[in-house]
């Protein structure tokens, strides 16, 4: 029988790895057997995760701390994660970040950081893995954490630069894909809607949020721990090497109408 999952003996770099969804993927990709490199800012809290992690699958850990706004750091990440494992076939660009406010009151600084965060960082990493390790290898896996407001506006909760920056990383993906296909790389991104985390549980179970989403998503409710996990994990395996420059809406039918 064949398991088409298995992602055995390969190495992930898991960005924002230090709560929520990013933490959720790098159990998943754990789940199936592959080693997990937690990066985020905050150490003490990528060491926990990495700590978790292993004693809950049994698969090699790492946590390594880095600034996705930091080239210098980023190349420093990539150059350590290789001569700990001696390669990198999956990375998930999850780190990011998200000013509200409406459009009118947004100032330079936050749509300065959102792109520098969202969309810069997660070409600095996608940039430097590909460069050092998965051009040479002639193999790679990429995924890039987008958005659903990647793909669409919203009149609820104002967040222009998110939505430029998520946009922007849905056009990435398709560039780094068309130009990195040749070298047996595929890019990808997945576009969550709203999920449960223990930062937004709060917000997401108030009336209007409810209310909103029965309005607005078909599934009529927000995304559950663990509704990621089949995407990333399909985006990551051996077997989805035909599959490139898609930017996959995990959103409960919310881009649908």
């Amino acid at each position: 029988m064949k398991n088409y999952f298995d992602l055995s003996g390969q190495v992930a770099i898991v960005t924002g790895c230090s709560a929520g969804l990013g933490v959720q993927m790098a159990k998943a990709l754990a789940n199936q057997g592959a080693s997990i490199v937690a990066v985020a800012r905050r150490q003490e809290k990528i060491e926990a995760v990495a700590a978790e992690i292993k004693a809950e699958f049994g698969v090699e850990t790492y946590a390594i701390r880095c600034d996705i706004t930091d080239t210098a750091n980023v190349d420093a990440m990539v150059d350590e994660v290789l001569a700990k494992f001696g390669r990198i076939d999956i990375v998930i660009n999850n780190a990011g970040t998200g000013a509200v406010a409406p459009a009118e009151d947004i100032t330079d600084e936050q749509f300065n950081n959102e792109m520098n965060i969202d969309l810069f960082g997660s070409f600095r990493v996608a940039r430097s893995v590909a460069k050092k390790a998965m051009i040479p290898a002639n193999y790679g896996r990429i995924i890039n954490i987008a958005s659903m407001y990647g793909l669409v506006g919203n009149k609820i909760c104002g967040s222009a630069p998110y939505h430029a920056a998520k946009g922007g990383v849905v056009n990435l993906t398709r560039a780094l894909a068309s130009e990195w296909g040749k070298y047996g790389i595929t890019v990808n991104s997945i576009c969550p809607g709203y999920f449960y985390t223990d930062l937004t549980r709060e917000t997401l179970d108030s009336d209007f949020f409810q209310t909103n989403a029965k309005t607005m998503i078909p599934e009529e409710r927000y995304g559950h721990e663990g509704e990621l996990d089949a995407a990333a994990i399909f985006l990551a395996s051996p077997a989805a090497s035909y599959v490139t420059g898609v930017n996959l809406a995990v959103d409960g039918g919310y881009t649908a109408m």
